[in-house]
Protein backbone atom coordinates (compact mmCIF):
# COMPACT_ATOMS: atom_id res chain seq x y z
CA UNK A 1 0.00 0.00 0.00
CA UNK A 2 3.14 2.30 0.77
CA UNK A 3 4.09 1.80 -2.94
CA UNK A 4 1.00 2.65 -4.44
CA UNK A 5 0.66 5.98 -2.62
CA UNK A 6 4.07 6.92 -3.19
CA UNK A 7 4.01 6.86 -6.63
CA UNK A 8 0.21 8.45 -6.51
CA UNK A 9 1.13 11.35 -4.75
CA UNK A 10 3.36 13.09 -6.87
CA UNK A 11 0.95 12.74 -9.68
CA UNK A 12 -1.93 14.62 -7.23
CA UNK A 13 0.28 17.26 -7.29
CA UNK A 14 0.73 17.54 -10.85
CA UNK A 15 -3.03 17.47 -11.16
CA UNK A 16 -2.91 20.82 -9.02
CA UNK A 17 -0.32 22.65 -10.81
CA UNK A 18 -2.07 25.22 -13.60
CA UNK A 19 -1.04 24.31 -16.67
CA UNK A 20 1.32 27.00 -18.81
CA UNK A 21 -1.00 29.01 -20.57
CA UNK A 22 -0.06 29.25 -24.42
CA UNK A 23 -0.71 32.13 -26.99
CA UNK A 24 -3.01 31.88 -29.84
CA UNK A 25 -0.68 32.10 -33.18
CA UNK A 26 -2.43 33.33 -36.48
CA UNK A 27 -0.30 32.75 -39.79
CA UNK A 28 -1.05 34.85 -42.56
CA UNK A 29 -4.48 34.53 -44.47
CA UNK A 30 -5.56 33.20 -41.25
CA UNK A 31 -8.55 34.19 -39.00
CA UNK A 32 -10.08 32.72 -35.68
CA UNK A 33 -12.39 33.43 -33.13
CA UNK A 34 -11.36 32.91 -29.55
CA UNK A 35 -12.42 33.91 -25.83
CA UNK A 36 -10.51 35.24 -23.27
CA UNK A 37 -9.59 33.80 -19.38
CA UNK A 38 -7.56 34.07 -16.96
CA UNK A 39 -5.23 36.57 -19.65
CA UNK A 40 -4.81 33.34 -22.11
CA UNK A 41 -6.87 32.99 -25.59
CA UNK A 42 -9.18 29.89 -24.73
CA UNK A 43 -12.08 28.04 -27.40
CA UNK A 44 -9.62 29.07 -30.20
CA UNK A 45 -11.02 27.96 -33.69
CA UNK A 46 -10.19 28.96 -36.92
CA UNK A 47 -13.34 30.67 -38.90
CA UNK A 48 -14.13 32.58 -42.11
CA UNK A 49 -12.94 35.87 -42.29
CA UNK A 50 -16.31 36.96 -42.71
CA UNK A 51 -17.86 34.87 -39.30
CA UNK A 52 -18.79 37.26 -36.27
CA UNK A 53 -17.66 36.73 -32.43
CA UNK A 54 -20.43 36.00 -30.88
CA UNK A 55 -21.16 37.76 -26.92
CA UNK A 56 -17.98 37.52 -25.21
CA UNK A 57 -15.68 36.38 -28.42
CA UNK A 58 -12.75 37.88 -30.32
CA UNK A 59 -12.16 37.53 -33.70
CA UNK A 60 -8.59 38.10 -35.25
CA UNK A 61 -7.47 38.27 -38.77
CA UNK A 62 -4.08 38.41 -40.57
CA UNK A 63 -3.95 39.57 -43.83
CA UNK A 64 -0.95 40.46 -46.84
CA UNK A 65 -2.49 43.80 -46.97
CA UNK A 66 0.38 46.70 -47.31
CA UNK A 67 2.83 44.23 -45.41
CA UNK A 68 0.39 42.75 -42.47
CA UNK A 69 -2.79 43.79 -41.37
CA UNK A 70 -4.26 42.08 -38.53
CA UNK A 71 -7.61 42.96 -37.44
CA UNK A 72 -9.11 42.43 -34.09
CA UNK A 73 -12.98 42.94 -32.75
CA UNK A 74 -13.72 42.61 -29.30
CA UNK A 75 -17.27 41.59 -28.49
CA UNK A 76 -16.86 41.56 -24.50
CA UNK A 77 -18.19 44.12 -22.67
CA UNK A 78 -14.37 45.47 -21.70
CA UNK A 79 -11.22 46.90 -23.48
CA UNK A 80 -8.71 44.44 -23.87
CA UNK A 81 -4.67 45.37 -23.78
CA UNK A 82 -2.56 42.32 -24.85
CA UNK A 83 0.79 41.17 -25.77
CA UNK A 84 1.47 40.88 -29.56
CA UNK A 85 4.79 39.21 -30.66
CA UNK A 86 5.35 38.91 -34.69
CA UNK A 87 6.90 35.99 -36.27
CA UNK A 88 8.99 36.71 -38.97
CA UNK A 89 9.53 34.75 -42.04
CA UNK A 90 12.63 33.12 -40.47
CA UNK A 91 10.58 31.67 -37.38
CA UNK A 92 12.60 34.65 -35.22
CA UNK A 93 10.48 36.31 -33.08
CA UNK A 94 10.04 40.13 -34.05
CA UNK A 95 8.81 42.72 -31.03
CA UNK A 96 5.69 44.68 -31.63
CA UNK A 97 3.71 47.39 -29.43
CA UNK A 98 -0.01 46.16 -29.48
CA UNK A 99 -2.93 48.66 -29.20
CA UNK A 100 -6.01 47.87 -26.54
CA UNK A 101 -9.14 46.14 -28.53
CA UNK A 102 -12.17 48.42 -27.72
CA UNK A 103 -14.96 46.55 -26.30
CA UNK A 104 -18.90 45.76 -27.54
CA UNK A 105 -18.14 44.60 -31.47
CA UNK A 106 -15.72 47.47 -32.05
CA UNK A 107 -12.48 47.05 -34.18
CA UNK A 108 -8.74 47.54 -34.17
CA UNK A 109 -6.22 47.69 -36.86
CA UNK A 110 -2.63 47.18 -36.50
CA UNK A 111 -0.32 47.50 -39.36
CA UNK A 112 3.40 46.20 -39.94
CA UNK A 113 5.60 47.21 -43.32
CA UNK A 114 7.85 44.23 -42.63
CA UNK A 115 7.21 40.99 -43.70
CA UNK A 116 5.25 38.33 -40.82
CA UNK A 117 4.72 34.90 -41.17
CA UNK A 118 2.63 35.15 -38.48
CA UNK A 119 1.95 36.90 -34.91
CA UNK A 120 1.50 35.62 -31.61
CA UNK A 121 -1.34 36.50 -28.67
CA UNK A 122 -1.42 36.14 -24.92
CA UNK A 123 -1.39 37.99 -21.95
CA UNK A 124 -4.70 39.80 -22.19
CA UNK A 125 -5.83 41.80 -19.44
CA UNK A 126 -8.73 44.48 -18.81
CA UNK A 127 -7.94 48.06 -20.14
CA UNK A 128 -9.56 51.53 -19.08
CA UNK A 129 -12.31 52.06 -21.53
CA UNK A 130 -11.32 54.28 -24.11
CA UNK A 131 -7.60 53.80 -23.85
CA UNK A 132 -6.17 53.38 -27.17
CA UNK A 133 -2.07 52.09 -26.56
CA UNK A 134 -1.07 51.29 -23.03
Amino acid sequence: MVGILSILAPLSLAAAAPLSAKPLTVSMGETWLFAVRNGSPVDARKVAVTAAPAPGQFKVSLQPLLGATMTMTNNSRFDYAYRATLVLPTGKPGTTKACAVPANGRVAIEQWTKPVAAIRLDRFKPAPAGSLCP
